[in-house]
């Protein structure tokens, strides 16, 4: 006896092949997708437009040649990320943020033509259609994490999920199950609002049995609200008073460098005010006081003037000072983007110092420098900054922080790493005053689901803002505003719960990647017998 596979449901009329979208549609469907990605990130925060967005492309990409649903990915890509990034022209001009932009769209397109070439898949097992979505979303994150020159992770789906219930599941296995639990909300509501394209017509059927709809409804409330009933990590009992100084700087804008003396100024001065408050009762004395990347552009391990300062803050203050500082090296042109720790009475420690181990290419070093200088001599304004070669993991005696510096708070593996390493606190350093609010307020939302997804109490601290601190919960306490001066004090919980994210690293995003490439393969044989008239549909 010979099996016979299935029949392939009936998505169509009789003797038609599968239909893609009207072309003119999907073009649409591609911008809107887009718009809605964008919109769900912060700073408009519209959390619930990301499984809109999703279902938008998924539909436009559906049943589409490679080529053309790479095209309609690519501009769903462009129309999120050239205004998602539109910050960095203010440091690195319009040529950089156009290329950066271009790349990382050129990434979603992939993933449009995935999704294009899964649809055989979709068409013989419409509830595959959540799961789909997931792990194709979580492994063309995987990518953008990664590559080019280490990867750029802005505009994930987890990144925009700061007030929803998805943010729960990051305690359980981080930023790419947030990232699978949207974008399969979104397969959900595709599935659930899909209808057939007769041939020839523009007109979608509107049939649709009543037991699908209803499963597909319950799937998609499930996976938006179900997260609600998950439990995050618990804090530690024992807690800390820590303080955070936003000092400001004179003005937005590049040339902030050139006034790099009253930058430090700035937090020293705003640091002896609060030890006035502290002398006066008005404040809890700090165990440490953390102060912003670039609070001292001059390297204070070689300048004295500077370290004079910031010992004198740390004396009256009477507690350490995480201070963010650029060193130079014994090679001209090369530097490092460091934390360190500053105590009263004995001044740096240079045990308790880490250095920035994922600078941003083109901006804090260049890479194929030989290669970029024949497109522009303006590559030579860009100093080579050195990596770290150790998690930034500092004991200040009351409490042993993570030290994280601004950017690397998106990469997955370097919080992890402070975390496992002993941390019992988050610490961003950042400096914000060459970019905008917009580009804060994305920050801030990525330390919102560290907190969550390794159980550890959290701040970001800015030059301009904006600074806060953040529970386990991913809720936000004592936010700044923005290219103001600021003095928080708060005590923060260390310690907690050890969460299974941070246990399970990296596996189930390799997991997820590892079934996205078995869904690849499995697709072929259908593509192989499915008849296909997709030419003439996307020719009208």
């Amino acid at each position: 006896m010979t099996l016979q596979p299935p029949a392939s449901p009936q998505v169509t009329g009789p003797g038609e092949a599968p239909r893609p979208v009207p072309r003119r549609w999907a073009v649409a469907l591609s911008v809107l997708a887009g718009v809605a990605l964008l919109l769900a990130l912060p700073p408009y925060g519209l959390w619930w437009l990301s499984p809109v967005g999703v279902a938008l492309l998924a539909a436009a990409t559906h049943r589409r040649r490679l080529f053309r649903a790479f095209g309609l990915g690519s501009i769903a890509g462009l129309v999120l990320f050239l205004p998602l990034l539109w910050w960095t022209t203010f440091a690195a001009g319009w040529l950089p943020w156009a290329l950066l932009s271009v790349a990382q769209a050129a990434i979603l397109g992939l993933m449009g033509a995935a999704g294009a070439w899964l649809s055989p898949l979709i068409d013989r097992w419409r509830g595959l259609w959540p799961l789909i979505l997931g792990l194709v979303w979580v492994a063309q994150e995987a990518l953008r994490d990664r590559a080019p020159f280490g990867g750029f992770p802005w505009g994930r789906l987890a990144f925009s999920q700061d007030e929803a219930p998805a943010l729960h599941m990051a305690a359980y296995g981080g930023a790419p199950l947030v990232t699978f639990f949207v974008a399969a909300a979104g397969g959900a509501l595709i599935a659930l609002a899909w209808r057939p394209w007769r041939a020839g017509s523009a007109v979608p059927r509107a049939r649709r049995p009543l037991g699908p709809v209803i499963g597909f409804a319950v799937a998609l409330a499930a996976l938006i609200a179900g997260p609600l009933l998950v439990p995050v990590a618990s804090s530690g009992g024992e807690k800390a008073v820590v303080a955070i100084v936003q000092g400001n700087v004179p003005r937005l804008g590049l040339d902030f460098n050139a006034q790099r003396r009253a930058v430090l100024d700035n937090h020293v001065t705003a640091t002896e005010k609060l030890a006035a408050e502290v002398a006066a009762g008005r404040q809890k004395q700090p165990d440490l006081v953390v102060w912003p990347e670039n609070s001292s552009d001059i390297d204070p391990l070689r300048n004295t003037d500077a370290a004079a300062v910031i010992s004198q803050a740390a004396d009256t203050i009477n507690a350490p000072i995480l201070v963010g500082t650029v060193l130079r090296t014994d090679v001209p042109g090369d530097i490092e983007n460091a934390g360190i720790l500053w105590n009263p009475g004995t001044g740096p420690d240079i045990d308790q110092k880490y250095v920035k181990r994922h600078p941003v290419p083109f901006a804090e070093y260049m890479p194929l420098r030989s290669i970029a200088r024949l497109v522009t001599d303006k590559v030579d304004l860009v100093r080579n900054m050195l990596s770290g070669d150790h998690p930034g993991v500092l004991h200040s005696g009351a409490v042993t922080v993570g030290d994280v510096i601004c950017f690397e708070v998106a990469y997955d593996d370097i919080v992890r790493d402070t975390v496992i390493g002993g941390a019992q606190v988050l610490a961003v350093q950042t400096n914000n005053a060459t970019f905008n609010e917009a580009e804060a307020r994305q920050q801030l939302a990525m330390v919102r689901l560290r907190a969550v997804e390794h159980g550890r109490e959290s701040l970001m601290v800015s030059t301009v803002g904006v600074s806060a601190f953040v529970g386990t919960a991913g809720q936000v306490y004592d936010s700044s505003g923005f290219n103001v001066g600021a003095v928080m004090v708060r005590d923060m919980s260390l310690g907690g719960t050890t969460t299974l994210a941070t246990r399970l690293g990296h596996w189930p995003e390799m997991v997820m990647v590892a079934l996205t490439i078995v869904a690849l393969a499995g697709a072929l044989g259908l593509r192989r017998r499915r008849r296909t008239t997709n030419d003439d549909a996307e020719a009208r």
